[in-house]
């Protein structure tokens, strides 16, 4: 097996990078460590220069790979003027919260010179997952791939590919996102855009001339299999994603195997990962082939970015050395045909397809009993402009604002799984009143109420240790119907049901499927309908769940899940680290 890890450096540098990382991860050795050093670096995209905030210089930052079972030790410096934290997404950190790293819930930030060890075992999980930054709108360029390889003698549940290749998509700006979203809660407006769609960091040519060299090219053999490790960290965007002439077979989403299924696009929303395997053809084909990611959106548009980022698909000659990225510019480049942005059926279509292998090896361990059942509504509404100001909000004197079961989220000023852990309880920091149902019921997906104002608070449900757990998630139509990825902190869940319009507890459940439902730990609810997840509260801690739109998290669509001890020492959330940050 071999593997490339990109970050759009020099095709030189970025090839020794993957060998001496395939090295490591070979080695016998179960502890990884890593030194994450956050700093500014000046990087150039579509024609401009700007400083951005990165790890270890690196723009995506470096991939992180170890095996199932391994302990990964990072140890992250902050050399930036900003608070940091960085989270493991999809890592389940059984009973230590401590290295989540989502700021103000399971720790207080790094600050400005201090470093912080983050240390946690990959426990049962192998695939694709990500880390990034988890504080503000810092992870627009702080993040990178999580590579978790099988065991040693363990093969994957189809061929060993050729080659794999993490590929993250993202959005690029030309304004600072600090400055883009401290204007916006300002204002009470929505926020500025991003520029462009990026592929490994690279916007690619369909922007300008500039963007010619800032193109990531994979060159491929023909008749090679490839799989690609597929990962949306755009701040606000879900993204569609297709190479032209080509097939993409899926085989695993956030980090867990499906039944494969092959499509020409896939959809991918904030902070999923999908792994696809790409089968090259098996002569060459005297072309070159465009790797397009492009936006979903499903509503009515208003300000957006509908522009396309691109990669190509490169072939090696017969003839020809096997180079990095060189590629004949006299063939033709063809584009592959992307759903309309606004295509909600192809959507649900794919999302359909999606099921877990539900093997001996692979099992769906689908909770039947369910002890604790939740009906969560989420979606945009308002908050009133304060008096002798004025504010850009939908509505006459009024604040964007953004909730689940009508309370927009809001960080406290120290982290709450301190103040659950040494006060054993509330201690002034949180509310544990989080309400099981929205406030008033009505007809969530028609005609929008009159009041959009939503409530605000720091409040928790508490779970019992073990409980299995039914959550209905619901859009609502206050601002207009959007989807939704929303993403669970801690745990993998499956996603039994999802329907559009009015969820009905009456008749939606007798089409649940408890046999293969998808397992993973962002899932999108879709515009104008709902979904229904279960999963265990096997892992005690205190965990965010919240709308991987950054901009709808901002504004507050979050909350928060107090999974209390067991009774056995296993069972119970361990110690915090000797050097946790402090506020």
């Amino acid at each position: 097996m071999s593997m490339v890890i990109s970050s759009g450096l020099p095709a030189p540098c970025s090839l020794l990078m993957a060998t001496l990382m395939l090295l490591i991860v070979q080695a016998q050795s179960f502890t990884r460590h890593y030194n994450f050093n956050v700093q500014m670096a000046n990087v150039t995209r579509l024609c401009a220069t700007k400083s951005i905030v990165t790890v270890n210089g690196e723009y995506p930052g470096p991939a992180l790979v170890a095996r199932e079972g391994d302990r990964v030790v990072v140890r992250v410096t902050n050399h930036v003027a900003h608070n940091m934290t960085l989270h493991w997404h999809g890592v389940r950190q059984l009973r230590n919260g401590w290295a989540d790293g989502t700021a103000y819930v399971t720790q207080c930030p790094i600050q400005t010179g201090q470093s912080y060890v983050y240390n946690f075992t990959v426990t049962g999980q192998r695939g694709t997952l990500w880390w990034h930054a988890h504080i503000s709108w810092l992870r627009a360029t702080v993040h990178g791939a999580i590579v978790v390889l099988p065991k040693h003698g363990v093969p994957y549940p189809f061929a060993a590919p050729h080659m794999e290749v993490p590929v993250i998509l993202g959005e690029w700006w030309r304004a600072d996102t600090e400055a883009v979203i401290t204007r916006a809660l300002h204002t009470g407006g929505p926020s500025d855009v991003s520029d462009a769609y990026t592929i490994n960091g690279l916007p690619g040519p369909l922007y300008n001339d500039c963007c010619a060299k800032d193109t990531f090219k994979l060159k491929v053999e023909p008749g090679k299999t490839y799989m690609l490790r597929l990962i949306n960290a755009a701040l606000n965007n879900e993204l569609f994603f297709s190479i032209a002439n080509h097939t993409l077979t899926v085989v695993e989403v956030d980090a867990v195997y499906v039944k494969p299924f092959t499509v020409k696009t896939l959809i991918i929303l904030p902070g999923q990962t999908t792994n696809v395997l790409l089968t090259a053809k098996p002569l060459y084909p005297k072309a070159n082939f465009y790797m397009s990611a492009a936006l979903y959106l499903g509503i009515r548009p208003g300000y957006i970015n509908n522009s396309t980022g691109a990669a190509i698909l490169v072939y090696q000659k017969p003839s020809s050395p096997s180079t990095p990225s060189s590629f004949d510019k006299d063939l033709p480049l063809l584009k592959p045909a992307l759903p309309r942005f606004n295509d909600t059926s192809y959507v649900a279509n794919f999302t359909s397809k999606l099921r877990s292998l539900a093997t001996p090896q692979h099992p769906a361990v689908v909770p039947r009993s369910i002890d604790k059942q939740f009906f969560f509504t989420v979606g945009t509404g308002t908050f009133p402009c304060p008096i002798n100001t004025t504010c850009q909000g939908p509505i006459n004197r009024t604040r964007f604002a953004a909730s689940v079961n009508n309370v927009s989220f809001v960080l406290p000023s120290t982290a709450l799984l301190e103040s659950h852990f040494f006060t054993q309880g509330e201690g002034g920091v949180y509310g544990s009143d989080f309400p099981a149902m929205p406030p008033s019921r009505c007809n969530y997906t028609g005609t929008p109420p009159n009041n959009t104002n939503v409530g605000k608070g720091t409040k928790l449900v508490v779970l019992p240790f073990n409980a299995s757990v039914e959550l209905v998630i619901q859009d609502t139509s206050i601002l207009g119907v959007e989807n939704h990825p929303m993403h669970l902190h801690g745990f993998n869940f499956f996603v039994v049901g999802q329907g559009f319009g009015n969820y009905d507890p009456m008749n939606d459940p007798a089409k649940f499927n408890l046999i293969d439902p998808i397992e993973r730990n962002t899932v999108g609810v879709p515009a104008g309908g709902w979904v229904v997840i279960r999963f265990v509260a096997d892992n005690p801690d205190v965990w965010l769940m919240h709308c991987h739109l950054e901009l709808h998290a901002t504004w507050g669509m979050e909350m928060a899940w107090l999974v209390l001890d067991g009774s056995l020492p296993n069972h119970k959330l361990m110690p915090p680290p000797t050097d946790l940050p402090k506020c």
